[in-house]
């Protein structure tokens, strides 16, 4: 019985293509890909999509993938109804607040502003902290929102900090710490147990 895998594009793409082959899959059309989008290996009966991030949870969730690769920030943003099963430990990076040196958002009374790509994430971190916060979803950078006085603070993914601190910004607090996941759709998990218990047990191996 087949696998379909949805693959998010870009970085993430890369280093999962990297684990598959440690794993000894054959993902080598994704390499020269052009602009395909759909790839498949034939000794393993896998067929590969690319996707964008939130769009691999909805392909799993609707049982178009039976398997999906994901960040964890995309999961925790989504309302996903798929089993999240293995952590790959690429793409790791981290969920933060922050701000302009001199605007310390929580010493602040009152109402507060915030921007992020991530508004479910940022309203469940304040809402667990009691604060009277609105969210502004920013789709580009994020960053801009605190120095143009759109924000007080901004909630948004950090992987080394280069960009926050290029522009004037500190990190206030660390929400969690993210990496890309394996997604399973839980008809898929049921119906080809055999198949996806496999795959599962060949990357986990490798990571």
């Amino acid at each position: 019985m087949s696998l379909s895998i949805a693959l998010t594009k870009g970085r993430l793409e890369e280093e999962t293509v990297r684990i598959f082959e440690k794993a000894g899959y054959d993902p080598s059309e994704l390499k020269n890909k052009g602009r395909k989008l759909v790839f498949i290996d034939k000794s393993d009966d896998i067929k590969y999509f690319l996707v964008k991030a939130a769009d691999s949870i909805t392909y799993v969730e609707h049982g178009v993938a039976d398997i999906g690769v994901v960040g964890k920030d995309t999961i925790m943003e989504s309302s996903q109804q798929c089993y999240e099963v293995l952590d790959l430990k690429v793409g790791r990076c981290g969920f933060i607040v922050a701000a302009l040196p001199d605007n310390n958002i929580f010493k602040k009374v009152g109402h507060i502003k915030i921007g992020s790509k991530y508004p479910n994430v940022a309203k469940e971190y304040f809402k667990k902290r009691n604060m009277d916060v609105e969210v502004v979803k920013i789709e580009g950078s994020v960053e801009l929102s605190p120095i143009l006085g759109l924000c007080d603070g901004i909630v948004d993914i950090m992987e080394t900090g280069t960009t926050l601190r290029e522009n004037g910004l500190v990190v206030l607090d660390r929400i969690c710490d993210i990496s890309a996941r394996l997604i399973v759709n839980k008809a898929s998990f049921k119906m080809k147990q055999q198949e996806i218990g496999g795959f599962i047990k060949r990357i986990k191996a490798v990571i």
